[in-house]
């Protein structure tokens, strides 16, 4: 099983920008050295959010559960970066409670 409605999935801007590729975010500084090592650029975040679409979206989900909000799909997979190596990432989406639409909530290496 593939995430629901996944050709709609929807990737805020600002978690890729101001998130996933920010060396300064408290919390997401390792995540972003290790994703810019790779051959993502914070000038170039549709790179990024193109191959969360294309290599991630298409593959089964690995793991359910549902929260307060709604229901969260995990998928766990590789990525080819654009260095043109192969990391392993878990990313994760969440369809809130009322919308059919998927929205990506963050993304870690496994």
């Amino acid at each position: 099983m593939t995430v629901p409605n996944a050709d709609r999935a929807i990737i805020a801007p600002e978690k890729i920008t101001g998130y996933l590729l920010n060396v300064s975010h408290k919390r997401c500084g390792p995540k972003a050295r290790l994703l810019l090592s790779v051959g993502y650029r914070s000038d170039n975040p549709q790179s990024l959010e193109s191959d969360l679409r294309a290599q991630h979206l298409s593959l089964d989900v690995t793991r359910t559960h549902e929260n307060a909000y709604g229901v969260v799909y995990e998928i766990e997979g590789p990525i080819k970066t654009p260095s043109g190596r192969i990391v392993r990432f878990c990313s994760v989406w969440q369809v809130d409670t009322g919308t059919h639409m998927p929205r990506f909530i963050t993304m870690y290496p496994r």
